[in-house]
């Protein structure tokens, strides 16, 4: 089905260290969904729907998430950071502040996701097309997130979905 969820989360649980040790602590949802039909006689769609992240009980520094958040989004749904409407509003957030040490962080995201489908032969075949990509300020293949002398997160560039 949807692509880009599984994808966001098996990045965030790599690139960081308290939720590779504890992954449980990342809860996935996609809210708010619609199946947006193209209306050119073909079968091909678009699923838009809220993508809702939830970090439990997390005590890291945010920007250990936001920062590889980027650089997905960068990759999997660049118009959110390129389109100025989109960026203003594409990319929520909520907190509940737990006690001293933790917080729940709620990050929401309005993503999309082309399905074509084709006729080959007498039968119908999906698939999923990547992302268009203009060409990244930041190609490297890994990268580390430090404040100071503090590792934050560290991520390989995330991978096209095909």
């Amino acid at each position: 089905m949807m692509l880009k969820p599984t994808s966001l989360q098996n990045h965030l649980i790599a690139a960081n260290p308290d939720l590779r040790q504890n992954p449980d602590k990342l809860l996935v949802f996609a809210d708010e969904g619609n199946v947006v039909a193209t209306g050119s006689g073909s079968l091909s769609f678009e699923y838009r729907y809220k993508l809702n992240i939830i970090l439990t009980d997390y005590s890291g520094d945010p920007d250990a998430i936001i920062v590889p958040l980027l650089a997905w989004i960068a990759l999997h749904q660049s118009d959110l950071l390129n389109n100025p409407t989109l960026r203003q509003t594409g990319i929520g957030f909520d907190v509940d502040f737990n006690n001293h040490e933790t917080i729940d962080l709620s990050l929401k995201l309005d993503l999309t996701e082309r399905v074509i489908v084709k006729r080959e032969g007498g039968r119908l075949a999906i698939r999923h097309p990547p992302e268009a990509q203009p060409t990244p300020d930041y190609s490297d293949d890994f990268w580390a997130l430090y404040q100071g002398e503090s590792l934050l997160a560290e991520w390989h560039t995330p991978v096209q979905l095909a």
